[in-house]
C-alpha cells in the first residue's frame, strides 16, 4: 500500500494499492490493444477531447488545489493561481495547436511529409507540478492519436486520481489512458523496461533521468526527459537591482523552492553583492513558513522528512564549505510539519556545492561576477541548462546576454510564464520540449510518402 502523508500535518491522509509489474504489464496490454481505435479516431474528435479535458479541469479547480495542497504542501494562493490554471493553458494551447492543421501533412518536392503517433506513451511524472507535468505529457500524447500508460509519483497520486476522472468525464475511452501507481524502482521501471511501450516521457531528477535512459535504450524506445536545473538569475549593472532580487526571491522560492527551473542563483555585479545580500535577506523574511492551507501563506513544507532532510544537508554542506549564511539555515522554523527556513547565502564561489547541485527547496546562493562576460562564464557553469534570467535597463543588452546563456528558458525582466513556448532543458536538464507545437511534436513519428 502506498500512504499519503500531509507534509504539513505529518499524517497519513489516505492510503491506495502499489501496482506490481504484473499490474504495469496488463496495462500496457488494455493500451495497445486500444491503440488502432484512438489513433483512427478523426483529429476533429480528439480535439474535442481535449477541449474537454481543459473544461473540465478548469471546473474543479478547487478541488484539485486543495488536493494538492494537502498532498505534497503547495501553497493554496500557488495552487490556484499556477498549478491548475497552466494545465489548462497548456491543454488548451495543443487543442489550438492539432485544429490548426497539425496533421495535414507538408509537401516537400515530390513527397509527402506526415505526422503520426508514436504509440503506446509511458509517461512519468513528479510530484512538485502533478497535475502540471501529467497535462504537459497526457494531452498532447492523446491530441497525437497515443495511447498512454501514467505513472505519477506516489507522493502525490490522489491528484492523478482527479485527473484520471477528469480523462473520463471528458470522453477518453477505456484503455486509452491507464494509471498505475507505485514507486520508480519497481512501477517506473516495470513500464520503461516494457518491450510494447514504444516511449518514454519523464519529468524528474537528473540521476533517474539517467536510469530511463539505460533502461529505455534495450528496447531504442523513443526518451524525452525533463531533469533538473541550476537556473541563474543575472542581474546587470544596469539593472533595478531590488527589483530584480525582489522578484529572483520569489522565484527562487516559489512552490516551497521545489521548481527544477528555480532560479536559485542570484548573481550580481561585486560592487553591489553586500547590498543585494541585504535587499534578498528582506525579502526572504517575507517568505515565512506555515500553513500552506492559508491564502496568506508564501512558503509551505518540504513534500517529505527525506526531501527535507536532503535540504538541510545542503545548507549544511554550504556553511561547511565557507559560504556566508546570511538568512535562515537548519533550525526548525515550526514545530510540525515537513519545513525548511527560507535560506540565503552570500559570499557564494561558483565552484561550491550549493552553486552547482540542484537543493530543492528554498535556498537561494547570491554570487558575485566581475564582468558581464564573467556573469555569462558563471551562469553557464554548471552542468545544468534548464532556466534563467536576465535583469537589465537595456532590453537590447539583455536580449544580448539572454542569448548566450544555455538554457532551454530565459526570461527577461521578470516576464511572465509562457505556456505555448517550448519548455525544456540543454545538458543534463535534458532533452525534448513540452507545451504546444513542440510538445505535439514530441509524440509523433515522421513519414515520407514519395509520389
Amino acid at each position: 500500500m502506498i500512504e499519503v502523508v500531509n507534509p504539513t500535518t505529518e499524517e497519513v491522509v489516505a492510503t491506495l494499492p502499489s501496482a506490481t509489474p504484473g499490474l504495469v504489464d496488463a496495462a500496457v496490454t488494455r493500451a495497445v490493444a486500444a491503440f488502432p481505435g484512438w489513433a483512427a479516431t478523426p483529429v476533429a474528435e480528439r480535439v474535442a477531447v481535449v477541449r474537454a479535458v481543459a473544461d473540465g479541469i478548469a471546473a474543479r479547480a478547487d478541488e484539485l488545489a486543495r488536493t494538492m495542497t494537502t498532498e505534497m504542501g503547495t501553497p493554496i494562493t500557488f495552487a490556484t493561481r499556477v498549478q491548475v490554471p497552466n494545465p489548462v493553458g497548456i491543454a488548451r494551447g495543443v487543442a489550438d495547436v492539432v485544429a490548426d492543421g497539425y496533421f495535414d501533412g507538408e509537401e516537400i518536392g515530390h513527397s509527402l511529409v506526415l505526422r503520426e503517433p508514436v504509440g503506446v506513451v509511458a509517461a512519468i511524472t513528479p510530484w512538485n507540478f502533478p497535475l502540471q507535468q501529467m497535462v504537459a505529457k497526457v494531452v498532447p500524447a492523446l491530441a497525437a492519436g497515443n495511447v498512454v500508460v501514467l505513472k505519477p509519483s506516489e507522493l502525490a497520486p490522489l491528484t492523478a486520481d482527479l485527473f484520471a476522472e477528469v480523462l473520463t468525464a471528458a470522453g477518453v475511452p477505456s484503455g486509452v489512458v491507464e494509471v498505475v501507481h507505485g514507486a520508480g524502482s519497481v512501477v517506473g521501471e516495470a513500464l520503461v523496461s516494457h518491450p510494447m511501450v514504444d516511449m518514454v516521457s519523464f519529468t524528474g531528477s537528473t540521476r533517474a533521468g539517467r536510469r530511463v535512459s539505460v533502461l529505455a535504450a534495450e528496447t531504442v524506445k523513443r526518451v524525452a526527459l525533463e531533469l533538473g536545473g541550476k537556473s541563474a538569475n543575472v542581474v546587470l549593472d544596469d539593472a533595478d537591482l531590488g527589483r530584480a532580487v525582489k522578484i529572483g526571491v520569489a522565484n527562487a522560492f516559489m512552490n516551497n523552492g521545489q521548481a527544477c527551473s528555480a532560479w536559485t542563483r542570484l548573481l550580481v555585479p561585486a560592487g553591489r553583492h553586500d547590498e543585494a545580500v541585504e535587499m534578498a535577506v528582506a525579502a526572504a523574511a517575507r517568505h515565512q513558513p506555515g500553513d500552506p492551507a492559508l491564502a496568506s501563506t508564501r512558503l509551505g513544507p518540504a513534500v517529505s522528512a527525506a526531501q527535507r532532510d536532503r535540504v538541510l544537508d545542503h545548507i549544511r554542506r554550504g556553511v561547511a564549505e565557507g559560504a556566508t549564511l546570511a538568512f535562515g539555515g537548519v533550525d526548525k522554523p515550526v514545530e510540525r510539519g515537513y519545513f525548511v527556513a527560507p535560506t540565503v547565502f552570500g559570499d557564494v564561489r561558483p565552484d561550491l556545492a550549493i552553486a552547482q547541485e540542484e537543493i530543492f527547496g528554498p535556498v537561494l546562493a547570491v554570487l558575485p561576477y566581475a564582468d558581464e562576460d564573467d556573469a555569462v562564464r558563471i551562469a553557464n557553469s554548471t552542468v545544468y541548462g534548464l532556466g534563467g534570467a536576465v535583469f537589465s535597463a537595456d532590453d537590447d543588452r539583455a536580449l544580448r546576454v539572454a542569448r548566450r546563456l544555455r538554457s532551454g528558458q530565459v526570461d527577461v525582466n521578470g516576464a511572465a510564464f509562457n505556456t505555448a513556448a517550448p519548455f525544456g532543458g540543454y545538458r543534463q536538464s535534458g532533452n525534448g520540449r513540452e507545451f504546444g507545437r513542440f510538445g505535439v511534436d514530441e509524440f509523433t513519428e515522421v513519414k515520407s510518402i514519395q509520389r
